[in-house]
């Protein structure tokens, strides 16, 4: 019964994912033979080469990705909150529910039936990307930049099963498709959004270390300064971590600098990408700064932690679905 219930969306994702496999497959090779193309031409120090590289494929790649992450969700959305919520509506679950099967058993093999579908067509989806991107991450070595960790490996399969539980308790609690189909899709974005902002930087104690801002450091920043008058950076970068926060730039003896000295120094025109007097990104500015012995304090995770926050925030991930599969069986046999 399962399975001739969910056939139909069965078929649809199996000739989708048969689109999307033949496309990532062409980019692939592309970018391999491309990346091949590059190698050959750069003489000694390749860094140059491997930035085009790398540019030229970064936003068809971050399209890429962030159409994936929603995967997951259009997932739980089609698949998951019309999974109960549908019986309810169109009330056959009284005839499902006086059959000789238990409705918690019910419940449960439905779960599992599209939860696995939805985790393997994930994880499919994932493998492919996570191939064809292969040269382009390994040539950035950005994998803990938000979009691309989301995208690769293991992390999305965990996503694709806790977007089809959440979709189908929501279903039951609210009892119709279309409103559990919209506020599906809505609270696993909300949750996409806080896990990288709120939690994931955190799965580790970050390690922390301080780091001089000399003129030359101050031009590989991306900005300086924000919507305040607080001396802040942004774009701090330390070789093969993540960093995940950055303190204000700090005197010698460990105090923020003064927001007049600050602002002195950087002008009005200062986060202008055009160089400036002095040389680099911001010119003058950078030198004035420079000059003033300062540095920040910067906490990072390394790079080598990659698997580990892939699997830690897979296991949140899994957690958490369990914790709604247990509210789903507890709802179904005791207020329905």
């Amino acid at each position: 019964m399962s399975w001739r219930q969910f056939r139909a969306q069965a078929l649809v994702a199996a000739a989708g994912l048969v689109v999307i496999a033949a496309g990532l497959v062409v980019l692939g090779m592309d970018i391999r033979d491309t990346y091949d193309t590059y190698l050959a031409r750069c003489q000694g120090d390749c860094a140059d080469a491997m930035s085009q590289f790398t540019n030229e494929y970064r936003n068809l790649l971050l399209f890429l990705d962030a159409g994936f992450i929603l995967v997951p969700g259009l997932l739980g959305m089609f698949w998951g909150a019309p999974l109960v919520a549908r019986e309810l509506e169109t009330g056959t679950h009284r005839l499902v529910w006086n059959q000789s099967v238990p409705r918690r058993r019910w419940l449960a093999v439905k779960l599992l039936f599209a939860g696995l579908a939805g985790m393997t067509a994930t994880g499919l989806v994932s493998l492919l990307l996570t191939w064809a991107a292969g040269p382009v991450d390994q040539v950035a070595n950005d994998r803990f930049e938000t979009l691309v960790f989301s995208a690769r490996h293991v992390a999305p399969v965990a996503y694709a099963a806790f977007a089809v539980v959440l979709g189908t308790v929501i279903g039951l609690l609210i009892r119709r498709t279309l409103p559990a189909m919209a506020l599906t899709l809505l609270v696993f974005i909300a949750v996409q959004i806080a896990m990288p902002n709120l939690v994931r930087p955190y799965l580790m104690p970050p390690i922390t270390t301080s780091k001089p801002m000399t003129s030359e450091a101050i031009n590989e920043l991306r900005s300086l300064g924000g919507l305040s008058d607080r001396p802040t950076i942004g774009g701090l970068t330390i070789p093969d971590a993540w960093v995940t926060d950055t303190s204000e730039l700090l005197t010698a003896d460990g105090q923020p600098l003064d927001a007049d000295k600050f602002n002195k120094c950087i002008g009005p025109d200062a986060s202008d990408d055009s160089p400036r007097e002095g040389g680099g990104r911001f010119g003058a500015a950078a030198q004035c700064l420079g000059d003033l012995d300062l540095h920040v304090t910067a906490s990072y995770q390394p790079n080598h932690r990659y698997w580990l926050f892939q699997w830690l925030e897979s296991a949140i991930y899994l957690t958490l679905s369990t914790l709604l599969a247990v509210l789903g069986r507890w709802r179904i046999q005791h207020r329905l």
